[in-house]
């Protein structure tokens, strides 16, 4: 897995009918969501951000997702803080 924790544009709707992320744009290509494998919520790392918040909950999505008919699939991790509005492209699972 590698980890990038880099903004990106999510717009959400529903997969599988639940609620989730169904396309996001990182590194100027869009992606599009095409399962969603699990979806968890988790605090802070409190070893490695010992000044923020450590109830504050992040809700984190484990998706496969395709830049188009020609790129294979992959599984990426989006992340987003519950209280707040902004994205991360938390992780890329090889």
């Amino acid at each position: 897995m590698r980890r990038y924790d880099e903004p990106i544009a999510v717009r959400s709707g529903e997969v599988g009918g639940e609620p989730a992320p169904v396309e996001f744009l990182w590194r100027r290509r869009y992606w599009r969501v095409l399962d969603v494998e699990s979806r968890w919520r988790e605090t802070a790392d409190w070893w490695s951000r010992p000044s923020e918040d450590l109830l504050a909950e992040s809700e984190v999505f484990r998706v496969v997702a395709s830049a188009g008919r020609t790129s294979l699939p992959g599984v990426y991790e989006l992340a987003h803080p519950v209280a707040g509005e902004e994205w991360f492209l938390r992780a890329v699972v090889d």
